[in-house]
């Protein structure tokens, strides 16, 4: 999604500066977690050329590369260049020009995934193509997002701890006559979910209301009594986060949600964080926005224009558990209160 962003004639947005005086370290963007592994050779490159020998993988997936002196971004820029174009805008339908200069932006931060169903038995849906097209609503952008894609409720891919954490579920069906009453069904529900399936008169009883969607009866069935519909689901987890300050698992915004209105969603995300800090390109947390809006406010704008399906629910209100590392800390003078929208200021003075 095109932000109207600004091209300098050096970018350093992919560099983090390093503790050592003048040096810097590469962030390569990795959506959806994976990419062509013929990508590897040049990271391999940079770090030999212009890095210190070494790459790390960042805790967001992306593959990073330090000790790049500031005088070599210019070089090092022209070389992504192919990486870029190749995994931002061919693989990702990402609309952003390539010019030899890096990223434009970092505000939306690299979007995570688990390996979902291309391998995992348990995962319900295909998070790498998910990812990606959720990169090319939310990438470039000058506002702060994070998040990721976890292929089934266990969320290896940590979901509750990102500003949007998107979970794949499924709606399970149950064929009586292939059931032989065994109740492996009831004791892998018991023993993985929420206890929601019980064996009576050598049948299946389900308590509809507190399924999570996971699958673990479909893998336990000998005789496929169980099986995933094909229409796929997901959830929404929003305002996870970690920090020093108040850290927090994320509260379920949407359940039971299609495709469709998880992308809608996230393509009303760069309009409602440019509304929640009055139109400056602030670096602040999704969360935080969230918070400062207010979540009824919230609700209101991520969800203009989306057609919701059938089956979708959405919070109408959250409660939200902090961890707080310093007791009251969110008692203080007015005039560091943050605000948003039109006129909004930043308290933190």
């Amino acid at each position: 999604m095109n932000h109207d962003i600004d091209v300098k004639a050096t970018r350093i947005n992919c560099f983090r500066q390093s503790k050592v005086a003048g040096e810097f370290m590469l962030q390569l963007r990795v959506p959806g977690s994976i990419i062509d592994a013929k990508h590897l050779t040049s990271v391999q490159h940079i770090a030999e050329t212009w890095g210190d020998g070494t790459f790390h993988i960042g805790m967001r997936h992306t593959l990073n590369i330090p000790g790049i002196k500031y005088e070599n971004i210019p070089a090092v820029n022209e070389y992504i260049n192919n990486y870029i174009k190749e995994v931002e805008v061919v693989e990702c339908d990402v609309e952003m020009e390539t010019c030899g200069k890096g990223y434009p932006t970092i505000g939306a931060r690299n979007i995570m995934a688990c390996i979902g169903n291309s391998h995992c038995i348990k995962a319900n849906v295909n998070t790498h193509e998910l990812a990606k097209k959720i990169e090319k609503e939310v990438f470039p952008s000058h506002y702060h997002i994070k998040t990721t894609v976890a292929g089934c409720p266990n969320d290896c891919a940590k979901a509750h701890f990102n500003d949007f954490g998107v979970i794949g579920i499924a709606k399970m069906e149950y064929d009586r006559d292939r059931c032989i009453g065994c109740g492996a069904c009831v004791e892998a529900c018991s023993h993985h979910a929420t206890r929601v399936l019980s064996l009576v008169n050598g049948k299946i009883e389900k308590d509809t209301c507190c399924c999570v969607g996971c699958g673990e009866c479909v893998l336990a069935c000998p005789t496929s009594a169980w099986t995933r519909n094909e229409k796929k689901f997901y959830r929404i987890m929003i305002g996870g986060r970690t920090g020093k300050q108040y850290p927090r698992m994320g509260k379920m915004f949407a359940n039971w949600v299609t495709e469709d209105v998880v992308l809608a969603i996230f393509r009303n995300w760069p309009k409602f964080s440019a509304w929640a800090l009055d139109y400056k390109p602030v670096y602040l947390h999704g969360g935080h926005l969230i918070d400062r809006a207010g979540y009824i406010k919230f609700k209101e704008l991520i969800l203009e224009g989306v057609e919701l399906n059938p089956e979708a629910q959405i919070a109408e209100r959250i409660y939200w558990q902090e961890d707080e590392k310093r007791a009251n800390i969110n008692v203080k003078p007015i005039a560091k209160h943050n605000s948003a929208g039109p006129g909004s200021q930043d308290g933190r003075h």
